[in-house]
């Protein structure tokens, strides 16, 4: 289970250390050591599975042998208490094997180590536990003096700096989470301290296993026994109060698996007992709730907190919702309207339907609106209505700079939800019945925050308006509450893209707000606007060499490079400012230190800050060009037009500002976008990067990251858009009703609780009506048996049927018309799967694959008429349950892909490949489907190989093998 592991640390002469000794011990080999004439012999030590001594360039190349590298830093050393060598030492996840791991390691090092100039000695260590359980992990000797073709220099003292080793932890953090999100591994790692995540735990320290094994010896070793202690305690604390994991848990994650559960439970408690004891007190917690399976057939868990605030949430968004009075007359409507045109502003027909739709009684509304759709356009027409009606607007985002574009966008003078919650607890800036709060980018707001911000405003009476894109990047903290608002009260939505100039553009940028991504990424390739190179080195070059070539030729042009780490960002900046330069764009470097630590910064350079300071105007993430740097205090002109000087004693956070995360980006517009593409990346943040341009985006990346723009595709389009606790739980009356309503276009709530019922202002139960997913049961008789209580002479499963149709055909409509599905019918159709479940378990999975294999019984079905689908669904069900029948339709698809893959047109062959791909990959979680294939490999072309599986026959048979043993090799 992969854990957060890294730390630094210095080997001196003044512990009495020896660089020679510790480098024969870390390496498990015999070295001999000239300064003190003998040998060093750890030759018999177990667990080293790779050592390696990597060079910078320029370095001698007799400083890749072990002996000759550390008795040279032991000659150049002469103090008694001289610093020899520093050692980085982190943790490999235990879900890679050791190639994997090794290769995770050595990219790691190579990048922000030997490339800074720094020789490294990597050693690999595969050591394993009492119970026979890996824990692999890694010790990096670096060498602290400069290295050049003589030898070894001077030392550098920046390496030293406190910013760099947090910016190592950070990237280490960076780099395992990418890797394992593109090697399909569960499980992601988190730099920050508990603090910082607000977990109720302390901090433990990291020992290896001389420590353990000092302290089994009974002998002096305060670390280790601070480490068992820590772990002691952390583990009592969780058993005596089981709340403290299950918040741990659910601070960016509103649901959890056992894999999970079990994670951080063994992290946090010392040997076998304690874990077993701590595990149960979890596992019998009244706090922790089962939801169920998910979509992979994992039991799914969450804690009483967590719905208790998605329960305040509904409850404040439903208050809210009823409420009236908030609404603008006709009169301040079309005046606005008419301001707007005379300043040249004429709303679309969506952005018109967003503006009434805000502009309405109603105390809470939702817009989605694709990214460059115009939503701070149309706010602006609206800030001016409501302040013609009387109200004060007030805007509010979860980043600076989102709250910096909202304000710059629409005149809605805006701030940080952070700072505005502040406010509130110090009693300023508290809302009223006579605010308008607008939240921008609501989609990046977690469950918790936004039930906080909601509630206040529904306690003071205010307005809140949502306004968002579910689809771009997903909250940093638990939950996906904007989504969750928007399905259950609705929403205005604009999809008519603007930003963009050109008619395909605007087509790629709806297509990455409905999830097709790699149709995106063709209509791109098509224009040559997608560059691969042999390294992401090399197209980090390529990459900055195309951005500094359009800055020379259009100097007013505004442009932005974009990437998905914080360590890229630094190697862009670096290489861009060195372009600068070169062009003579730069005047003297004057070297200062900031937050991050030394920097060189010069008149011209391109400034980010990194920290709200009201005082100066700025927020994280506003951008300026730097016109003067003198004796610790800069000036700068910022984008906005603004001006901002300060000393740097009294403001440190900025750096160079040439690039920046896709975080940072969200809500920005440029004219070109130049992207670095990493494994890290998935369909949200292809989304936002894909999207800031006005007239083109250059997207980079390296062969060595993406073996060829198929795979660059499927790994764009990976979905990881967050959940919350409701969404795995049984229908209720109410949600069925809604249902109802949607179908018919009729707006939840008020409109569909007067045809259906009567409202009830009655107190509920924070869990009233809340019922958990039962996990699947045995099916109990075959579909036609399986009949319930009927509503007009019609049983459950039939009902349960033309609902699924229904959905099923509302959302078909949606795509024939190349219109994007909308929120509300892709729940409608979950919902009604939920619902045919409830009839026969599997049941909706299986109609699922019947529409598929033949779309024309949609329309019988959604018609009434489900026999034709009854009896589809028993031949599933058949399929499902007989391998020999599973096997027959495996091959009669794979044989039709495979000819559509060789048809030669390159849309439908990529299509066609991916599809393949996805089969093969099916196999592993079908044992008994596999072992029927590899009878039949003759009809798949496959002549199946000694220790070759078949899923990996397959998969190399149309390349995906072999892409996936390019990446692991580099």
């Amino acid at each position: 289970m992969a854990i957060y592991h890294f730390s630094a640390k210095v080997i001196s002469r003044a512990n009495g250390s020896s660089a020679v000794a510790s480098a024969a011990y870390r390496s498990a080999s015999e070295l001999y050591d000239a300064r003190l004439g003998r040998a060093h012999d750890f030759s018999n030590k177990a667990g080293v599975i790779h050592s390696e001594v990597l060079l910078p360039k320029d370095a001698p190349e007799r400083l890749s042998d072990r002996t000759t590298l550390w008795n040279e830093v032991e000659a150049g050393e002469k103090r008694k208490d001289a610093q020899l060598a520093r050692e980085v030492e982190f943790s490999i996840p235990r879900e890679m094997n050791e190639k994997q791991g090794v290769s995770l390691a050595r990219d790691f090092v190579e990048k922000e180590f030997v490339k800074r100039g720094m020789v490294a000695d990597l050693n690999v260590h595969w050591d394993k536990a009492k119970d026979g359980s890996p824990k692999p992990h890694a010790h990096v000797m670096l060498a602290m003096r400069e290295v050049g073709q003589e030898g070894f220099g001077k030392k550098v003292r920046d390496w030293n700096a406190t910013e760099l080793l947090k910016g190592w932890r950070e990237a280490w953090a960076a780099h395992v989470n990418e890797r394992m999100a593109e090697l399909g591994l569960e499980g992601r790692i988190d730099h920050r301290s508990y603090e910082d995540q607000g977990i109720a735990l302390e901090p433990q320290h990291k020992i290896g296993p001389a420590g353990m094994r000092r302290l089994d010896r009974g002998e002096d070793a305060e670390r280790a026994e601070d480490h068992r202690r820590i772990a002691r305690e952390n583990g009592e604390k969780i058993a005596a109060d089981p709340r403290i994991a299950l918040d741990g848990i659910t601070r960016q994650q509103a649901t959890f698996t056992t894999r999970d559960l079990a994670a951080f439970v063994f992290r946090h408690s010392d040997g076998k007992d304690q874990f077993d004891r701590v595990m149960a007190a979890v596992r019998s917690s009244p706090e922790l709730v089962a939801l169920g399976k998910d979509g992979r057939d994992q039991e799914r868990f969450t804690s009483r907190e967590m719905i208790a605030t998605e329960a305040r949430l509904e409850k404040a968004g439903d208050e809210l919702a009823r409420r009236d009075g908030h609404g603008v007359s006709e009169r301040h409507r079309v005046g606005a309207l008419g301001a707007a045109e005379e300043r040249g502003l004429v709303l679309s027909g969506e952005q018109r339907d967003a503006f009434d739709h805000i502009t309405q009684d109603r105390g809470l509304a939702s817009v989605i609106g694709y990214a460059g759709t115009g939503k701070s356009a149309m706010l602006g027409v609206a800030r001016e209505a409501w302040e013609r009606q009387g109200y004060q607007v007030r805007g509010a985002a979860l980043s600076g700079i989102a709250a910096e574009n909202l304000e710059g966008g629409s005149g809605i003078r805006s701030r940080t939800i952070a700072s505005l919650e502040h406010g509130w607890a110090q009693g300023r800036d508290q809302l009223t019945r006579n605010d308008v709060l607008v939240l921008d980018e609501a989609g990046m707001i977690g469950t918790r925050q936004m039930e906080r911000v909601l509630s206040h405003a529904r306690d003071a009476g205010a307005k809140v308006v949502l306004v968002g894109d579910p689809e771009q990047l997903q909250a940093i903290e638990a939950g996906a509450a904007f989504r969750s608002i928007a399905e259950r009260h609705g929403a205005a939505e604009i999809t008519e893209v603007r930003r963009q100039r050109d008619d395909w553009q605007k087509d790629a940028t709806r297509a990455l707000a409905t999830g097709r991504t790699a149709e995106a990424i063709h209509a791109y390739a098509d224009r040559d606007m997608i560059q691969a190179a042999d390294t992401r080195e090399g197209a980090r070059a390529e990459l900055v060499e195309g951005w500094d070539r359009q800055r020379q030729a259009d100097p007013d042009k505004t442009r932005i490079i974009l990437t998905h780490t914080n360590a890229e960002v630094r190697e862009l900046n670096q290489e861009a400012r060195e372009r600068v330069r070169a062009s003579g764009g730069l005047a003297e470097d004057v070297s200062v230190t900031v937050d991050r630590g030394a920097r060189e910064f010069a008149a011209g350079d391109r400034i980010m800050f990194l920290r709200n300071e009201r005082s100066l105007g700025v927020k994280n993430g506003t951008l300026g060009t730097l016109e003067r740097v003198e004796g610790g205090h800069m000036a700068v002109r910022l984008d906005g037009g603004g001006r901002a000087a300060f000393d740097l004693k009294d403001y440190g956070a900025v750096d160079h500002g040439y690039a920046a995360t896709f975080h940072k980006s969200q809500g920005v517009t440029v004219d070109r976008a130049h992207l670095l593409a990493t494994p890290g990346m998935d369909r949200h943040s292809a989304y936002v990067g894909m999207s800031r341009h006005r007239d083109g985006v250059q997207l980079h990346y390296g062969r060595d990251d993406f073996a060829d723009q198929r795979q660059l595709a499927r790994v764009l389009s990976r979905d990881r858009a967050k959940d919350m606790a409701g969404d795995y739980a049984v229908p209720s009356d109410e949600d069925r009703t809604r249902s109802f309503a949607e179908r018919r276009e009729i707006r939840w709530p008020e409109r569909a609780r007067e045809i259906v019922h009567q409202v009830r202002d009655r107190a509920r139960d924070m869990f009233a009506g809340f019922r958990p997913k039962p996990a699947a049961t045995p099916e109990e008789a075959p579909i036609p048996d399986r009949v319930g209580a009927a509503i007009g002479g019609k049983p459950d499963q039939a009902r349960a049927i033309e609902r699924y149709a229904r959905a099923s055909a509302d959302i078909g409509r949606m795509r024939a018309q190349e219109l994007p599905v909308l929120p509300h019918q892709e729940s409608a159709l979950r919902r009604a799967g939920e619902a045919l479940d409830q009839v026969r378990p599997d049941a909706a999975r299986d109609l699922a694959s019947v529409f598929r294999r033949d779309p024309g019984l949609i329309g019988q079905a959604a018609g009434g008429n489900t026999a034709g689908a009854v009896r589809a669904m028993a031949e599933e069900r058949r399929v499902r349950l007989d391998p020999d029948a599973r096997a027959d339709r495996f091959v009669e698809s794979w044989q039709s892909l495979a000819r559509e893959r060789a048809g030669g047109h390159q849309a439908r062959a990529d299509n066609a490949t991916t599809r393949m791909g996805a089969m093969a990959e099916g196999l592993r979680r079908d044992p008994e489907l596999t072992k029927a294939l590899e009878r039949r490999a003759p009809e798949l072309e496959l002549k199946l190989e000694r220790g070759r599986s078949i899923e990996k026959s397959l998969e190399q048979s149309i390349g995906i093998g072999l892409e996936r043993d390019r990446g692991m090799s580099r």
